[in-house]
């Protein structure tokens, strides 16, 4: 039988359609809960970032609500500096799923906790850290740069897209101090590529 000469209940009403079009949609379900399981992981942290606190903004029905969550993270090659940022997570259903492309909305703060080591030379702007905020075209990233003259590390947090970034973003600084009984502080500019 061609497909013009099937009827409509051929096509969508009978039971052998319709297991197949509820095949399709598991498989197509898995499939997007798979992507968004393998691209959450963070490019820059093995271990992902420490939740510091999740609070919730807008209450949804039967699905995750939306919220701000904070994280911590440290510098993977930076001793003794931490970043803080807080994230809007959008809930729902598309939340739920992973699918719902977040905003750009992005606060950070970064600190001197201890004394200061830099591990190996890097370049400005390197990434510190990086996540996706959607399935596929979004990421935020936080970079890392060294202001030489006030020997101040410098972070800055912004998303971007395949096609078009956010300008939205935001910057922490962290001077070198001296840290306890250490003595003269590392200079930022001696361990830039």
């Amino acid at each position: 039988m061609t497909s013009a000469a099937m009827t409509s209940d051929d096509q969508h009403g009978s039971p052998a359609a319709r297991r197949r079009g509820w095949t399709t949609l598991r498989v197509l379900a898995a499939g997007v809960a798979a992507l968004a399981a393998a691209g959450g992981a963070p490019a820059a942290l093995a271990d992902g970032p420490d939740v510091i606190l999740k609070k919730s903004t807008v209450w949804k029905f039967m699905t995750p609500d939306d919220k701000l969550v904070v994280y911590g993270i440290d510098d993977p090659l930076v001793e003794g500096v931490a970043c803080h940022y807080t994230l809007p997570e959008r809930g729902g259903v598309k939340g739920m799923l992973g699918v719902a492309e977040e905003v750009s909305d992005i606060s950070l703060a970064c600190n001197q906790i201890g004394p200061i080591a830099i591990k190996e030379k890097f370049a400005q702007g390197d990434v510190v850290f990086s996540e996706r905020r959607s399935l596929i075209f979004k990421k935020m990233q936080i970079v890392r740069a060294c202001d030489a003259k006030r020997n101040t590390l410098v972070y800055l947090v912004y998303s971007d897209r395949v096609i078009e970034g956010s300008p939205q973003n935001a910057t922490a600084a962290v001077p070198i101090a001296p840290w306890g009984g250490q003595g003269a502080p590392v200079k930022c500019a001696d361990w830039v590529k």
